[in-house]
């Protein structure tokens, strides 16, 4: 299993933000960018997700199952600054929202009462997730990358303004999937405790569009 990023280059608005960033990534492995606010961390990962469409370069996927290349947005989890789940809805039904929407039949993920334990919060899965604190839902939000199997998690500051416990799961989360070959890309202001990782710093607007081409 392959994650590959070559000469990548994107914009904010109508300035680039960062070019020719390179990355390769296998089964078991780790990047985590820093950088200062601004510096274009949360719009590579976006990139590498999906979200946003690259000014030039690629990224793709390959893992045993699929023959050919695939985008990594399809094999990943992202969790960005929002918990991406509804209010109105027990933590049951949203967790059971992602696991049907992300979840692959031939890699099941955790029971979510399992995944529920496993973020330090079994027994309160029946509340609307409106009615919790904001550490809870981001525990939960923990939870959607359990209940779905995907080999790919990208973080974006998963643990911001969160207390040194949340930080501790989180990184305990991390190493598992590591453990059991999953990739991991990560954007983090603050050290996540993880080992052996590789790190690539964000430096901010590329400058002028000359040579992006090049």
């Amino acid at each position: 299993m392959h994650l590959t990023a070559e000469n990548l280059a994107a914009r904010r608005g109508e300035d680039l933000i960062f070019v020719n960033i390179s990355f390769h990534l296998a089964a078991g492995e780790a990047l985590v960018l820093t950088g200062r606010n601004g510096s274009g961390k949360s719009t590579l990962l976006r990139v590498v997700a999906g979200l946003l469409r690259p000014e030039k370069g690629t990224v793709i996927f390959r893992d045993e199952g699929s023959p050919q290349d695939r985008h990594p947005g399809e094999a990943s989890h992202y969790l960005g600054h929002r918990n991406a789940m509804k209010n109105e809805l027990t933590v049951v039904e949203n967790l059971d929202f992602w696991r049907s929407f992300l979840g692959n039949p031939n890699a099941a993920g955790l029971p979510i009462e399992d995944a529920a334990e496993a973020v330090g919060l079994s027994g309160i899965t029946h509340l609307p997730f409106g009615y919790l604190s904001a550490g809870q839902q981001r525990r939960f939000a923990f939870a959607k990358l359990l209940v779905a199997h995907r080999p790919i998690w990208i973080l974006d500051e998963p643990t911001a303004a969160l207390d040194a416990s949340a930080d501790r799961l989180l990184a305990g989360l991390i190493e598992t999937h590591l453990a059991e070959g999953g990739i991991v890309l990560a954007a983090t202001h603050q050290p996540l405790g993880l080992k052996n990782v590789q790190e690539l710093k964000m430096t901010g607007f590329a400058g002028a569009d000359h040579g992006v081409w090049g």
